[in-house]
């Protein structure tokens, strides 16, 4: 099963039920962990606290999760 998550739902298809979202995901993570958890829509693996930062994990590489939703059509 697919999970897509509240920001990408937002932003393409707000009629489609979200399965998490990764801003509160991430706000129940201390300071420098991760949690597992792939978004289909986006395209990524995980979710970081880094210091404080929200990034997710998108073809190896930590990415800021502001950068992705504000170029979501740009290739990483």
């Amino acid at each position: 099963m697919a999970d897509f998550s509240k920001q990408w739902c937002d932003q393409n298809d707000p009629d489609m039920p979200y399965d998490f979202d990764v801003i509160e995901e991430f706000k129940k993570l201390s300071e420098d962990y991760y949690i597992p958890m792939i978004c289909e829509g986006y395209g990524f693996l995980g979710i970081l606290n880094d210091k404080g930062e929200c990034k997710v994990l998108i073809d190896d590489k930590w990415v800021l999760f502001d950068d992705v939703v504000n170029n979501y059509d740009l290739p990483f």
